[in-house]
């Protein structure tokens, strides 16, 4: 992680200022806002609660013109820090509701509206870096070596963290617990957790194993799930390769999604999550019904410890494959932690299924289609794609 002296730097000049807004608008999507909101909900969780009256962060991460248009008409732009992100400087979603929130910024507050946009993106090149140079916005860096299903870790997730006051560094120092053994010369790749993990789920696939399901017993924690989900299909479906993740929470999809994992197909393994020192909330009474007399006298959260013991027994008894990952605490430290052992084990994965875990290239081409779709110029071969495929007789029942 050698980009964490210059973001503390980034960071501790950024922080003053942008801890002084009420609100947070984070322009980006993927790997550019799964992080932020997993963090977000595992550690300010009170903001989605009522009655809520600190700091908020609001991710629009996708292109839902009315939420959008809810947003920019409930927000103040005068108590709002507005940051963009995207590691290449050019992807269209974010780029499009950058030009829309800059013109909202500016109608209310004219030449100061740079001053409360932040762009996040690559250091030399790119629309956005191009952008923040003109305008001299404030920017920081998605290090050149992070692709953007990885760098949560970077400033992307970092900055949101901190302007919800959460620990920031604590999630670093997680993640460089984990990643210094890998950086050492003596490095025995052999003897690490990720890559054992990374071995286990590389078996899984060759013996057809099509699914991974992710199991988070930590309910805060349940948008990690979404987070990993990127991390691993997109860097692992290659090829006619790879495994479905499957973010599943405990225990609400017990009560949904768990029929098909305890008696569905034999195509699926199983990532299981819990943390040993969970907060147990309030206790039951002792003026309970006989036929519920088992909670008497107990805490809430002895409920969940043992739905997820039972849970985890049911699945292995059903011959689904499952490895355990079972944490002190669900602190920040924590889950950085875990961000990064996640993040090494794919990287190992892919090396083991002998693909490369950095790039997507088949997500590419929609991307190009959508571009001649909206008419922009460059995409001969997929202007003709489209006409030919626009062209062909359909087949329609209506309902």
């Amino acid at each position: 992680m050698p980009y964490r002296a210059k973001l503390n730097d980034e960071m501790e000049n950024a922080l003053p200022r942008v801890r002084s807004f009420r609100d947070m608008l984070v322009l980006g999507i993927g790997g550019s806002a799964l992080g932020a909101r997993a963090i977000q909900r595992a550690f300010a969780p009170s903001q989605d609660g009522p009655n809520h009256e600190g700091r908020s962060l609001w991710i629009a991460d996708n292109v839902c013109a009315e939420q959008f248009e809810a947003w920019l008409h409930r927000l103040v732009p005068v108590d709002t820090v507005v940051v963009c992100i995207s590691k290449s400087g050019g992807t269209i979603e974010t780029l499009a509701q950058y030009f829309l929130v800059r013109n909202w910024l500016k109608e209310a507050l004219g030449d100061q509206w740079s001053k409360q946009m932040i762009v996040i993106t690559d250091a030399s090149k790119g629309y956005l870096r191009d952008e923040a140079t003109l305008h001299n916005l404030t920017s920081l860096e998605v290090p050149d070596n992070l692709g953007g299903r990885y760098s949560a870790l970077s400033a992307v997730g970092m900055l949101p963290a901190a302007f919800l006051d959460i620990d920031w560094n604590a999630l670093l120092d997680g993640a460089f617990e984990v990643a210094r053994p890998l950086t050492q010369e003596t490095a025995n790749f052999a003897e690490h957790p990720a890559f054992a993990l990374a071995c286990w789920a590389s078996a899984l696939e060759k013996f057809d194993y099509s699914q991974l399901i992710f199991f988070c017993y930590i309910p805060q924690w349940a948008a990690f799930g979404l987070w990993f989900a990127q991390l691993w299909a997109e860097s692992l479906g290659k090829g006619g390769l790879g495994t479905m993740p499957v973010p599943a929470t405990g225990v609400t999809d017990q009560h949904s999604v768990n029929q098909m994992f305890l008696d569905g197909p034999r195509n699926k393994g199983c990532l299981f999550l819990t943390s040993r020192n969970a907060p147990q909330g309030r206790a039951f009474g002792n003026d309970l019904p006989d036929q519920w007399a088992c909670l008497r006298g107990k805490p809430f959260g002895s409920l969940l410890e043992a739905e997820a013991l039972g849970t985890r027994m049911a699945l292995a008894s059903s011959g689904v494959p499952l490895v355990h990952m079972e944490l002190d605490q669900s602190t920040p430290k924590a889950a950085g932690t875990l961000m990064m052992l996640l993040e090494a084990a794919t990287m190992f994965t892919g090396w083991l299924m002998d693909i490369n875990p950095l790039d997507q290239p088949a997500v590419e081409l929609g991307k190009r289609l959508a571009n001649a779709r909206l008419g922009a110029g460059g995409y001969p071969k997929e202007q003709a794609d489209l006409a030919a495929y626009l062209a062909a007789p359909k087949q329609e029942q209506r309902f």
